[in-house]
């Protein structure tokens, strides 16, 4: 199963847990199923069915392009990272 990494700042939504196991195929389903765990996670990271403006994913170390829809294999690791404003 993917390993869902948490940050910090968001661990309290998790009971302190910094990786999670759960079922998907897609970051929406990891996303979706960190949810139906730890009700309130998704309202962290979707607003307007897509990942927050402020949220950047990473999977298996890169940073995806295309949001909710971006694939996820059996053994991946899915990073939910604060986005960094560069300038």
């Amino acid at each position: 199963m993917p390993v869902a990494w948490i940050p910090s700042l968001m661990q309290k939504l998790t009971g302190g847990q910094q990786q999670i196991e759960v079922k998907g195929e897609t970051v929406r389903q990891v996303v979706d199923a960190l949810e139906a765990l730890h009700p309130g996670f998704k309202a962290r990271i979707v607003e307007d069915d897509r990942i927050k403006t402020e949220i950047a994913v990473a999977v298996d170390g890169e940073v995806v392009t295309s949001g909710l829809r971006a694939k996820v294999g059996p053994e991946s690791e899915v990073h939910f990272l604060p986005a960094l404003a560069g300038g």
